[in-house]
């Protein structure tokens, strides 16, 4: 189909001044095949190592080794520069000795780009990550055939399950005014202000603490002055602290006091998976959101709003775009799980260690669009970051079992496509489309937008076909609060955050008085 990437796509990750091993490949196959169509005289073997690995041998023969360099020296017969001889009237001979090594790397090049392609053809391979092949260790031979082998991980084989009249539960709620006040509440807090508070903090309270956390004497991490919102879960990328609330209950400016974070099992610092260590906190202040008042002023500055009905109906909306994401959700979530009951592969560690991020990806990109804040995304993120193999497995399977639907019925993903979905989370974001568009391209996160438009679209035609059973909606009060924050240290950020771009960009932007 017309946007298929495999979820490890190295072209995502490229740029121009670290290119992936095909495109230098490509690159230099470029020069050498031309429009060679023949096909390659191939012995293949094919060695299925797991669900989705393959170890692949592949042997040329020497035939087509000297019809690689019989291409590469005509060209060269017409453009060499030899002492002695006019350009295109250097005898044949002459060129062959002369250039014969200067030309063996493009000959290599293009014979295993050829080659690969041709086999992955022929196995009907659906590699979804590059071969791992060393170019260096590849020798081409002065006579006899060619022989190298690779690596590469593939789609598992598998049947496609019966997807038309599945049973599914449908969460419905007509939202009432208290809704939309306890919406309203969570919005505005977003602009409103803290306020030093003298008293014992309570639960929802803001408390500014030198956070630091221990394995026995070790000092794991720590972060200065960070604040936080007395919640049920503190919730960290690596971890969790439960009865967060209860811990800091009645805490007042100047206590120090002590909690047990655990770990998970796909904590980075490998050391300390599902182990406790100490969270040390020292309040250095409490504070008390104090929520701005709805001038005209501020309801123009929110959104050219011209009155409060005016931003209630517009709290309404988000409140019925987050409905509709989680009735997606929902339904996504049966329809895989139906999907995937035969899906038991066992998917490469590497894998799974790799495709982490780009999950992560989607889901920001799935939040935005829908209309979430940043405390709502930053606790659904360190959520997937706690549970990230398993959570990553899971998406894998529904993403390789959705994309052989989207083949089978035809579904693709263009352009203007992509355009619509940016353009939803802009109007969500607050951001122009082309500031989002530029974060997206800039954070390697197009493949992912594009998977993302495809699986919806093959979710939305599953439902077309399915059984609906309404049931009540109960929107969830948020519980965690999340910090960007590992516990046990030895992390990286893994997704860039959505900062506005140079001051150059932003200055541009204002100039053009864009605002799409």
């Amino acid at each position: 189909m017309a946007a298929k990437k495999s979820p490890e796509s190295d072209d995502a990750l490229s740029t121009p001044e670290n290119p992936t091993e095909r495109e230098v490949l490509t690159a230099e196959s470029e020069d050498t095949a031309g429009e060679e169509t023949t096909k390659l005289d191939l012995e293949i073997s094919v060695e299925k190592r797991g669900a989705c690995e393959r170890h692949v041998t592949i042997t040329i023969s020497h035939e087509d080794i000297d019809r690689y360099y019989d291409n590469e020296f005509s060209d060269l017969t017409k453009t060499a520069e030899v002492p002695g001889f006019r350009p295109g009237h250097t005898p044949r001979k002459l060129i062959e000795t002369r250039f014969r090594k200067e030309v063996a790397d493009q000959v290599k090049s293009a014979l295993l780009m050829d080659a690969i392609g041709q086999a992955n053809e022929q196995e009907d391979l659906s590699p979804i990550s590059e071969p791992n092949i060393e170019f260096d260790a590849v020798k081409l031979p002065e006579s006899g055939p060619m022989t190298f082998e690779f690596d590469i991980e593939v789609r598992p084989e598998f049947d496609v399950p019966q997807w038309k009249g599945l049973s599914i539960r449908k969460p419905v709620r007509e939202f009432t005014e208290q809704d939309v006040d306890r919406r309203l509440e969570s919005l505005l807090s977003r602009f409103g202000r803290l306020v030093p508070y003298d008293g014992p903090a309570e639960q929802g309270d803001y408390i500014s603490v030198n956070m630091t956390f221990k394995d026995k004497d070790q000092v794991l991490s720590h972060a200065e002055e960070e604040v936080i919102r007395i919640r049920p879960t503190l919730s960290f990328r690596d971890g969790k602290i439960e009865k967060f609330n209860k811990l800091m209950k009645g805490v007042t400016a100047g206590e120090t006091r002590e909690g047990k974070a655990t770990l998970t099992q796909d904590a980075p610092n490998v050391a300390l998976r599902g182990k406790k260590v100490t969270a040390e906190f020292e309040v250095l202040e409490v504070k008390r959101l104090e929520l701005p008042e709805l001038t005209p002023e501020f309801l123009e500055a929110m959104g050219g709003f011209e009155s409060e009905a005016e931003l209630r109906d517009a709290v309404k909306e988000n409140l019925e775009s987050q409905l509709t994401y989680e009735q997606h959700q929902e339904a996504r979530q049966q329809i895989t799980a139906a999907l995937t009951v035969a899906a038991d592969w066992e998917l490469p560690a590497a894998l799974l260690e790799r495709q982490s991020r780009r999950e992560l990806q989607r889901a920001v990109l799935e939040l935005q669009r829908s209309g979430f804040g940043e405390d709502e995304i930053r606790s659904h993120q360190n959520m997937l970051r706690q549970n990230s193999r398993e959570s990553t497995a899971r998406a894998l399977k529904e993403h390789f079992i959705l994309e052989r639907i989207a083949e089978d019925q035809n579904i693709e993903v263009d352009e203007a496509d992509l355009e619509q979905e940016i353009l939803e989370i802009a109007q969500q974001t607050g951001e122009s489309s082309r500031r989002v568009r530029s974060r997206i391209e800039k954070g390697g996160m197009t493949d992912a937008l594009s998977n993302q438009v495809v699986e919806r679209k093959v979710i939305d035609m599953i439902l077309s076909e399915a059984v609906f059973t309404e049931v009540p909606y109960e929107p969830e009060e948020i519980q965690d609060e999340a910090v960007d924050q590992s516990a046990g240290g030895h992390d990286e950020s893994d997704i860039p955050e959505a900062k506005p771009e140079d001051e150059e960009e932003a200055s541009n932007e204002n100039k053009d008085g864009e605002k799409e």
